[in-house]
């Protein structure tokens, strides 16, 4: 660890930024970032558990699918922590700090079957996707069109991920009933 004393942003403060963004408007943005960064991360260690632990005759797929999701989720969470620091904020990470600071809540860590799993991940993009049309409205409303942007271009990514989820909880299938039980 570091012997350096010197703390160059104290990691609740928004400082100026270059961005002509008015110092009150970043703090509000910056908050909300945080929130959504938090939100991301709770997600990613969550899809990254289920793709460590998933079994059975769909295994390959599923846990391919599951690697294409947190990582779609991690990139997502790059662009927020990036944004979030050119608005003069410090990005949410420590894992303590994420947990504290996120409004969704990781499952645990016991392991489900596939289908209880997918229920709580898609329970979580649920809310997470709410949360984020809630952050592109207020960037909007405080003129910060570039963070709504960046915000939209994730939700979209999210949304669709969240559908696979969907698609994988209906109860249509190719599997012998008899072949699950």
């Amino acid at each position: 660890m570091s012997t350096q004393k010197t703390v160059r942003q104290s990691a609740d403060n928004v400082e100026g930024n270059e961005l002509r963004l008015e110092q009150e408007k970043a703090e509000q943005i910056v908050d909300a970032l945080n929130t959504e960064l938090a939100n991301s991360y709770v997600l990613y260690h969550q899809l990254k558990k289920h793709h460590w632990v998933v079994e059975g005759a769909e295994f390959l797929p599923l846990h391919e699918f599951l690697e294409e999701a947190y990582t779609h989720v991690e990139e997502g969470a790059d662009m927020i922590a990036e944004r979030a620091q050119a608005l003069g904020g410090v990005p949410v990470s420590g894992p303590s700090n994420q947990e504290e600071r996120a409004t969704v809540e990781f499952e645990g860590e016991d392991v489900y079957d596939v289908r209880t799993m997918f229920e709580n991940d898609l329970e979580i993009y649920g809310d997470i996707i709410e949360s984020m049309r809630d952050s592109i409205e207020l960037a909007e409303n405080l003129g910060d069109h570039a963070t709504a942007q960046i915000l939209r271009e994730i939700l979209v990514t999210l949304e669709e991920d969240g559908h696979h989820f969907e698609h994988y909880l209906e109860d249509d299938t190719l599997v012998l009933e008899e072949a699950t039980h």
